[in-house]
């Protein structure tokens, strides 16, 4: 299945892609993870939105954040794939294409991320290093992890 990529600032979302964003968001961290919390919290205004898109449907999409807003560094947030989509391979490609359009944008500084524990092997694999100790966010054991500019994240 081949996935079709496409980063937009938030202004220049359709209200349709608005809404797949939202509902995704919202159907795997507060539905699927049980999580009361606010997801629309203020950033996506100042946000790139990166969406996967599979025979039209969103599959995959991460949020990519510049420098100041949640991180000294640029971040990338709101990794997610659809559950119809898991076990598809999207995974990996997703990041890599959340990290090298992060770099596009913002350049080859630090990226920065707030990783669910359980997957801190995942995205060490792909070049992040754990940089903060274990904290609780919404009942769910994170840590930040660090992308370095020297790591090497091939597409």
């Amino acid at each position: 299945m081949p996935v079709t990529w496409k980063l937009s600032p938030f202004d220049a979302l359709t209200p349709r892609e608005l809404y797949d964003v939202l509902a995704l968001r919202a159907r795997v961290f507060v539905v699927e993870q049980k999580c009361a919390y606010l997801d629309c919290d203020g950033k996506d205004a100042a946000a790139l939105h990166l969406m996967g898109r599979v025979d039209g449907a969103l599959a995959a999409y991460a949020r990519i954040l510049p420098p100041g807003v949640s991180f000294a560094e640029a971040a990338i947030g709101r990794i997610v794939t659809a559950p119809e989509h898991r076990r598809a391979g999207f995974g990996r490609p997703l990041v890599r294409e959340a990290i090298a359009r992060t770099r596009e944008a913002f350049g080859d500084g630090a990226i920065r991320i707030g990783a669910q524990r359980y997957l801190e092997r995942f995205y060490g694999e792909l070049g992040f290093v754990t940089a903060s100790d274990e904290y609780d966010e919404d009942g769910i054991p994170h840590v930040e992890m660090v992308l370095t500019r020297s790591a090497n994240t091939d597409r």
